[in-house]
């Protein structure tokens, strides 16, 4: 539930409240304690309106100081700023909400770099969600308040191995909305590339908009190590990045997000099937039931139907043989608060749509439920990301691929995306903006590569690379790296114009430096022996 804090209620009020000591860098550095008694967790809502590109902000609990969340401010003015882009101009909108560290006390430290000024922060919580609900990751020894939260007939998931891959697609969530935090099920899906993009579908009752977006948490692998074994897998895994929001319908209730952190590793692309499915044929539905460890549902398709989104006073409504849902009846298990948002598998274990709600329970298991339908979130919308080669046609030219040069972590910044580009040089001052460093592609061709995007956690800067291989080793061995999906296209061979982009490496950084300049190439091996001359990455255009 959402709390208001009228002593952080605005910039200056928080400022008073932090006491600045210098570090050993040079910098400074201070802290602002939150509690709230009998709070199973504490999420503060921080209104950020400058925030130097060099500082970090940590997210800690005092009764656990080694487990520590960290981002810079630099992310954090992004997360704003894409909130803003997608329209949202409330508060929610001005907001970034840090994670639940599961405990009733929660500390937000701030570290400011040196030579910056206390009065470059503007920052304020004027809210923080108290939940009242206990949503951490169990030890052994409190698992037991964290069994049977569900309905008695719920099955476990572990126990059907046909849907082994399956349960690997599937994490719960928790996410923020007007300060109030919510539970819900989405599934990572692939693409029709295999690109590794990390597509998250859930519903649009759980999350519609950006802001509730970026404020996502998923839980993988929340299930049992073995059939009904009654203990948490050592596989389970928290991300904390949030997502980007692509797109939400409550015509057929459905969400497509792009998580902003890879999911780790061992997380399954689910398959999907964009055909119109029949009735009578079997279909399954993995969830979280009221947040409980992962648990499956058998029944029947039985045939389509349409339904309105209830809103004040209203009930829920679905009915008539023809719309955008599908009706399902289960034969084993049911669903429950929690389970929204979940994907329903046909027998090919391929997705056919997302949980929006029903009145089926342990008692009535007859009783319909309703699933949005993929097929047609699908042809409307979801073809431009999970089908790019067949949906996404790219410029008759080339597409700028601008590079900026930040000073505070030595490394070289590139975009496609000219609103990025435009939100770097307003907002982060520490980035000076260097123009065009070569043209690349936007969409998929069948004559062109992916080159992929990591942004480094610790470190701060971006890491670029066309080698898939290169790719999957990076998100299996280093987790400070966050996979951001497919920053352009390019050529693997010097083909239809297409110039050679050189690569270097910076080991006292520790980051890559890029350019498609034969003279930058070799000034830089005559001039600049730190840097690690690797030769070609891949090929782009030096013009449209």
């Amino acid at each position: 539930m959402a709390r208001d804090v009228s002593a952080t209620g605005a910039a200056p009020q928080t400022l008073q409240q932090f006491q600045w000591k210098p570090t050993a860098g040079g910098g400074q550095i201070a802290a602002i304690s939150f509690s709230a008694e009998g709070a199973h967790g504490l999420r503060l809502g921080v209104v950020a309106k400058q925030l130097p590109g060099g500082s970090m902000l940590r997210v800690y609990s005092q009764a656990e100081p080694g487990t520590v969340f960290q981002i810079s401010g630099q992310e954090v003015l992004q997360r704003i700023q894409r909130q803003k882009q997608a329209g949202d101009t409330s508060l929610d909108g001005q907001t970034w909400w840090t994670p639940d560290m599961g405990a009733d006390e929660v500390t937000l430290e701030v570290e400011l770099p040196a030579g910056t000024p206390v009065g470059a922060l503007d920052v304020a919580i004027p809210r923080v969600s108290h939940i009242f609900e206990n949503l951490s990751l169990p030890s052994e020894d409190d698992f037991s308040t964290k069994i049977n939260e569900s309905a008695a007939c719920q099955l476990d998931a572990t126990c059907y191995g046909a849907y082994a891959n399956q349960r690997n697609a599937v994490a719960r969530m928790i996410f923020t909305s007007g300060a109030n935090t919510y539970l819900c099920t989405g599934t990572l899906l692939n693409d029709s590339i295999s690109s590794g993009t990390p597509y998250f579908l859930t519903a649009n009752h759980c999350i519609s908009s950006a802001a509730a977006a970026e404020s996502l948490q998923t839980d993988w692998f929340y299930r049992t190590p073995t059939c009904n074994s009654r203990t948490l897998s050592s596989t389970v895994a928290r991300r904390l990045g949030g997502a980007t929001l692509l797109f939400a319908s409550d015509s057929f209730d459905m969400t497509l997000l792009k998580l902003n952190e890879a999911p780790p590793a061992g997380a399954f692309f689910a398959g999907w099937d964009a055909g119109t499915q029949v009735a009578g044929v079997a279909v399954a539905g993995l969830h979280h039931p009221r947040g409980d460890l992962l648990k499956i549902s058998f029944g029947t398709l039985r045939g389509q139907t349409f339904c309105t989104a209830p809103s004040a006073g209203t009930a829920f409504q679905c009915g008539g043989s023809t719309g955008n849902y599908y009706q399902v009846g289960w034969n084993q298990g049911t669903t429950e608060g929690g389970s929204s948002g979940s994907a329903l598998f046909n027998s090919a274990n391929q997705v056919i749509g997302t949980l929006y709600g029903g009145s089926s329970s342990c008692s009535v298991t007859s009783s319909p439920e309703f699933y949005g339908r993929f097929d047609v979130a699908y042809n409307v919308a979801l073809k431009n990301w999970l089908s790019p080669t067949a949906s996404v046609a790219p410029a008759s030219g080339h597409s700028a691929v601008y590079r900026f040069y930040n000073a505070a972590t030595g490394a070289h910044f590139f975009t496609i995306n000219a609103a990025e580009r435009d939100n770097t040089i307003q907002n982060l001052p520490s980035f000076a903006y260097e123009g065009i460093a070569f043209y690349a592609q936007a969409g998929a061709l069948s004559s062109n590569i992916p080159v992929y995007r990591f942004y480094g956690t610790v470190g701060g800067a971006h890491f670029y690379t066309s080698s898939a291989q290169e790719r999957d080793s990076v998100l299996s061995s280093l987790p400070a790296f966050r996979y951001e999906g497919i920053a352009w296209y390019a050529s693997a061979v010097a083909a239809a114009g297409a110039s050679p982009v050189y690569r270097f490496y910076r080991p006292s950084k520790q980051v890559h430096f890029y350019t498609i300049g034969l003279a930058e190439r070799d000034f830089i091996i005559a001039n600049n022996p730190e840097y690690v001359y690797e030769g070609v990455g891949y090929y782009a255009w030096t013009s449209q």
